[in-house]
């Protein structure tokens, strides 16, 4: 491809003693616009950073750098691809009206769909060990990049207010979700307790099976990426959003109702994978409420896709018009088969 007069710039802010060999467009990304350079030393990460979805990027900045200050990386079994500072002493830089940000490339392969328990069983231990790695740092030090994030109580209430405002006929497969919805209630109250009892911890946050770099030969975790959703969360956050996305039988955009259940074998995996570096290390009630946090991350992604429909669709891609709708089926059936 053509290189962007941006590239230049990039070169002098962080010091490249070569020109830049190589420069492509890198993965499938949905959020920040991706690229691989080379130089004639290294490989390297250029993301374009997406405002629109992070709206604050210096929120993101300030966490990275505690990460960079106060986790001893060499401890972990995995790489922590952080930003690397540019000549400024800053983890972003400002270039032609966007922000860019440069880290180290970890080659190896990304996966989008768990192939085997042991697959899951990698997943769970190096996202907990990432937790680890963090809990001498106060959680209260970190900032919010997405403010409310995984906070339940909160995506309730956005989808109360949406259900009173929305232009949609509520009847129908929408009635069905918007009934199913409004009735966890219980599981509100559940959250709430759990969020009084836990400590907070630095977490992930965002704990898809595509956030891990695997080695090639899929024998290890090699680095846990996308770190912008770093945090102060829960535990139950993180090992509730691997039983999402990896124990659920089914994609959280199939429509195939009837085959969306939960792998019990991946579930265990998972649950193995968190208690073998939680055990002594988590409190009894962290690991106490892992199991809740699937049930609580299912109906946080279920209420937010059928929030978003009510709403006219205004923040989720969709391929057609009733995508969110079904997405918060999809995400009802599963929590059904969690309860």
């Amino acid at each position: 491809m053509q290189r962007p007069p941006f590239l230049e710039t990039v070169r002098r802010l962080y010091s490249f003693d070569t020109e830049i060999q190589d420069f492509r467009l890198f993965g499938d990304g949905h959020i920040h616009q991706t690229f691989l350079i080379s130089t004639a030393t290294q490989p390297y990460i250029l993301q374009r950073f997406n405002i629109e979805v992070f709206e604050y990027p210096e929120r993101i900045s300030h966490n990275h750098a505690i990460m960079l200050c106060e986790i001893d990386r060499d401890t972990l079994p995995f790489i922590l691809p952080l930003p690397v500072a540019n000549t400024r002493g800053e983890l972003f830089s400002f270039i032609d009206g966007a922000w860019f940000r440069l880290s180290p490339f970890v080659p190896g392969t990304c996966v989008n769909e768990v192939k085997s328990t042991h697959q899951a069983y990698l997943a769970a231990r190096a996202f907990a060990r990432l937790i680890e790695a963090g809990m001498h740092i106060p959680a209260s030090t970190f900032q919010e990049p997405i403010p409310g994030f995984h906070d339940l109580d909160l995506r309730y209430q956005q989808f109360s207010q949406a259900v009173a405002e929305t232009q949609r006929s509520v009847s129908g497969d929408l009635k069905e979700l918007v009934d199913f919805y409004a009735e966890q209630g219980t599981l509100i109250d559940e959250y709430v307790s759990w969020k009084n009892r836990l400590p907070r911890r630095m977490t992930h946050n965002d704990t898809k099976i595509n956030n891990l770099i695997y080695a090639e030969d899929g024998s290890e975790v090699a680095a846990v990426i996308d770190l912008d959703t770093i945090m102060a969360g829960y535990v139950m956050y993180d090992f509730g959003d691997l039983v999402r996305t990896v124990a659920c039988t089914e994609s959280e955009s199939s429509v195939n109702w009837a085959h969306i259940r939960v792998d019990q074998d991946r579930y265990d995996a998972l649950m193995q994978g968190f208690q073998d570096v939680g055990q002594g290390v988590f409190t009894p009630e962290e690991l106490e409420s892992l199991p809740f946090g699937g049930k609580m991350m299912t109906c946080i992604m279920g209420l937010r896709f059928l929030t978003d429909y009510l709403k006219g669709n205004v923040y989720y891609h969709i391929r057609y018009e009733q995508q969110n709708l079904h997405r918060a089926k999809n995400q009802m059936h599963l929590l059904m088969a969690l309860l």
